[in-house]
């Protein structure tokens, strides 16, 4: 396998131009440096996002490959349109606002070159609150493919933002697909349940932003009914079982229903880590 790789990201209007521009310079300065960039226009931007892209372009044309859509579709569709512009099998993805440790892509690649039966890996993630060094909790994941087979029927085994996977697999088992929010997950369901092997590096290979609002979006009815509907999709299909939806369902209303301090102690003690400083 050759070291090379695209990088599928996807932007839209109310993204901070300074995350944006510290997202790309994370991406662009790794120690195994991109073969391109594809960066998906979820809609009309704003006139300081447009900058940062034309700068961007500008001073290496030939590494960015802009996909522009009229209207905004949301993630999980412009990032299967950016897919389609993806010229080369592996292919990581970024978000817009977190940060790639320097080497993260080279191990990443590194990876499949010694795992070649592999068809998606992520990492661990680190939450930062304002600035990198801020890190406050940690997301630690299940590293090997067995352990993954069973922690999709609940949770998404992957950090989204980590993950690289080779295109035509994700293309097999239908890319993102038509959901409007927890796509991700159902993309993973997808793929581990049709014979895609997947795998976590067990250290953290990116620095996500994080703030005290995440928590208030988890405890929103819209956060609470997009889980639910994406594993009601996932029960759907058979791949996970009655019993696992239900216990999904009533772990998402509980975060709903509960106190603001209840979710926090329920996040930090079953979802996160938290870093003692």
């Amino acid at each position: 396998m050759e070291k090379i790789y695209s990088v599928l990201m996807s932007v839209y209007y109310k993204e901070n131009p300074d995350y944006f521009i510290a997202s790309l310079k994370s991406i662009v300065n790794q120690t195994l440096k991109p073969d391109q960039i594809v960066i998906v226009k979820d809609g009309k931007l704003t006139e300081k996002l447009d900058q940062v892209i034309e700068e961007f372009v500008r001073k290496e044309p030939e590494l960015f490959y802009i996909v522009s859509l009229d209207k905004n579709v949301g993630l999980g569709r412009a990032l299967d349109e950016g897919l389609k512009y993806c010229k080369n099998e592996l292919v990581a993805r970024m978000d817009s606002d977190d940060i790639s440790l320097p080497d993260r892509c080279g191990i990443q690649v590194e990876f499949f070159e010694k795992n070649p039966d592999i068809s998606i890996v992520g990492s661990m993630i680190d939450e930062f609150y304002d600035e990198p060094d801020n890190i406050v909790s940690s997301r630690v994941v299940p590293t090997k493919h067995e352990d993954i087979v069973k922690f999709i029927r609940r949770r998404s085994p992957f950090n989204h933002p980590t993950v690289m996977f080779k295109k035509s697999e994700v293309i097999r088992c239908g890319g993102y697909g038509y959901l409007r929010r927890k796509q991700d997950l159902d993309l993973f369901s997808r793929m581990i349940n049709n014979n895609c092997k997947g795998a976590n590096i067990n250290t953290s290979l990116l620095l996500f932003r994080s703030n005290q609002n995440n928590f208030r979006r988890r405890k929103s009815w819209s956060y609470c009914k997009s889980y639910i509907d994406v594993e009601y999709v996932i029960w759907k299909r058979g791949d996970c079982s009655l019993i696992d939806f239900i216990i999904v369902s009533l772990g998402q209303l509980i975060m709903f229903l509960s106190p603001m301090w209840v979710l926090k102690i329920l996040s930090n003690r079953f979802l996160r880590e938290s870093i003692k400083n």
